[in-house]
């Protein structure tokens, strides 16, 4: 097939447009960011209020923030989904409850797909929090909070197709969801939970997550002989050392045993080889910090102490294996 050139009409600057885009979208960005007030703070409560889900819904460009936006208020510990207005009256009415409420999306108010879940919110008294750039409209009309969006310009030459409107939709969106996150104090941990895989899920890990519960130890008085064994068995490189109330007093590493190579080595009591006030890492710390101090120490394992309990007793070890099996580097 003969090739087909395409020549840029004169005068085309690509990054000037990129320029133009950007910056009439953060205007518009900013400008709604001056404009945020009460009825945001009402739709927070509103949501927050609820014991069921929220429901996302919109219609074309504004199904397809619905979906994004469903999807953050899920992962940050506001239980949603999307439910396409066209679907709705052919059964997936069914996914919304009296427990629930509703997120509608239209940037003119009047999409006509939405009155088949509108009208059955609004029997169903639940709260409808409408993200739209019209009111009085048939949205807003229904709404019980109304977050509009300020009179911004597209960005495109035409100024037709939906693109600053649906970055500012998408914005507040992020704003509720993360409005919500802070609202029901949602940590690290709980956002852990929701994400185990991926990049997320690695770096909050916790040293808790990937620690042996049963770590080597002896007590202070064990003949290096048998305390030998007990490293060797463990196959952590190292044992600690236990007082008589069970604190880690020390460790012994294979650095000790080299140091302290000698024909009677065998036969000497653990305390006299050990390195007294071991580094420790609690079992609440991230897993990237013990990989950190194990890099900077240039050692390979860790105790693992509840400095909560403050009884100084090891309920653990983490190897730095461990955490390169986890995926963390």
């Amino acid at each position: 097939m003969p090739t087909v050139e395409h020549k840029s009409p004169e005068g085309f600057e690509p990054v000037e447009i990129a320029r133009r885009v950007m910056q009439i979208e953060s205007q518009a960005l900013s400008l709604m960011a001056d404009q945020v007030g009460g009825e945001f703070a009402k739709a927070v409560e509103l949501l927050a209020g609820i014991s069921g889900r929220i429901i996302v819904t919109g219609m074309g460009k504004s199904g397809h923030i619905g979906h994004k936006i469903a999807a953050t208020m899920a992962s940050t510990g506001s239980p949603a989904q999307f439910v396409h207005p066209a679907e709705a009256s052919h059964g997936d009415l069914g996914m919304v409850t009296a427990a629930d409420a509703l997120l509608a999306l239209s940037n003119a108010g009047n999409t006509a797909e939405l009155a088949d879940v509108l009208a059955p919110a609004v029997r169903l008294r639940i709260p409808i929090v409408a993200i739209t750039s019209r009111a009085p409209s048939t949205l807003s009309d229904s709404a019980t909070a109304t977050l509009l969006l300020p009179d911004a310009p597209e960005a495109g030459s035409l100024k037709l197709a939906p693109t600053t409107s649906t970055t500012m939709a998408m914005c507040m969106g992020d704003a509720l969801a993360l409005a919500l996150l802070e609202r029901q104090g949602f940590s690290p941990t709980d956002f852990r939970s929701l994400h185990p895989g991926g990049t997320l899920g690695r770096r909050l890990m916790r040293v808790s997550d990937i620690m042996h519960r049963d770590p080597p130890q002896v007590t202070p008085d064990t003949l290096m002989g048998d305390a030998l064994l007990t490293m060797t068995a463990s196959s952590f490189g190292c044992v600690g050392v236990m007082d008589q109330n069970g604190r880690l007093a020390g460790v012994i590493t294979d650095g000790d045993l080299r140091r302290h190579m000698s024909p009677d080595l065998v036969k000497r009591p653990a305390d006299a080889i050990m390195t007294p006030g071991p580094k420790t890492i609690r079992p609440g710390a991230l897993a990237e910090e013990a990989l950190a101090i194990m890099n900077e120490r240039t050692i390979t394992s860790l105790f693992v102490v509840d400095e909560e309990a403050g009884n100084g007793v090891a309920i653990g070890i983490v190897h730095v294996h461990d955490c390169l099996r986890a995926g963390i580097t």
